[in-house]
């Protein structure tokens, strides 16, 4: 479970998701709001349902450094996995990611609602219709499950990759869906019917651990253990089970 932490100068601010930070030094203000600056009210409405649907919350938190010297704050990751920083200037001024991606930014920076662009891959794609979109020219820091992989697609070099595992990718990047052609393969070989097509040029990075996956496996394993436990009794059905398994806490 790694944090970030970000060291500010006087005057200088970043912005987080509700609920992100995991401690902060002397000096350091927070305020939340709906990021509506110059905007309005209506303005700030628009951007915090835009996050909404992003899977952010709708209120976000920025953090203000109003003492002298300089002033720390950091912010945890909400599952196990890496926190990936991202100099938007790099790519172009914007990246999209998964919907729930976003942790915190330099101040200024823009957590916008995106859609992706074929049908197909909006009801197959693993994230839906909806992904977000960063935008800025400073820093920003997401999050992803379990391991980070980086692929620089050269034009038209294209990665078949599991839905779940895309985590972020530059405009540039041509996002699908292609079937599976071997319902075999489909229906027993445990990937899936689809899988997400990313042709370059342009930056990918991918996750080794989906939350939905490693929620699936929570589930899976919380579900076994009470089954076992409301199933075991006298005649020891579950204990031989479970040695022969190779599980030991019996």
């Amino acid at each position: 479970m790694q944090i970030v932490e970000i060291e500010l100068d006087p005057g200088e601010a970043v912005q987080a998701e509700a609920g992100a930070m995991a401690y902060m030094g002397p000096g350091i203000l927070m305020q939340t709001g709906m990021g509506n600056e110059g905007g309005g009210l209506f303005g700030g409405l628009k951007k915090g349902l835009k996050r909404a649907l992003t899977g952010e919350s709708f209120f976000i938190t920025s953090f203000i450094h109003k003492g002298s010297g300089k002033g720390h704050v950091a912010f945890a990751a909400p599952y196990p996995g890496k926190i990936l920083p991202l100099d938007l200037s790099k790519f172009g001024g914007s990246i999209l990611c998964q919907k729930d991606a976003f942790l915190c930014a330099a101040k200024g920076i823009e957590v916008e609602l995106a859609f992706t662009r074929k049908l197909g891959a909006g009801l197959f794609g693993g994230e839906g219709f909806i992904l977000q979109r960063l935008r800025g020219d400073g820093l920003a820091f997401i999050h992803i499950g379990g391991t980070v992989i980086r692929k620089d697609l050269a034009p038209g070099e294209t990665y078949k990759v599991d839905t779940g595992c895309v985590a972020a990718f530059t405009e540039n990047v041509t996002y699908d869906i292609t079937w599976s052609r071997d319902f075999k393969n489909a229906l027993f070989g445990g990937e899936g019917v689809v899988l997400a097509t990313l042709t370059g040029p342009g930056t990918v990075y991918m996750q080794s651990l989906p939350f939905s996956r490693l929620a699936d496996r929570i589930f899976a394993a919380s579900a076994y253990g009470q089954n076992r436990e409301e199933r075991s009794g006298i005649g020891g059905s579950d204990i031989l089970g479970g040695l022969l398994g190779g599980d030991k806490s019996f």
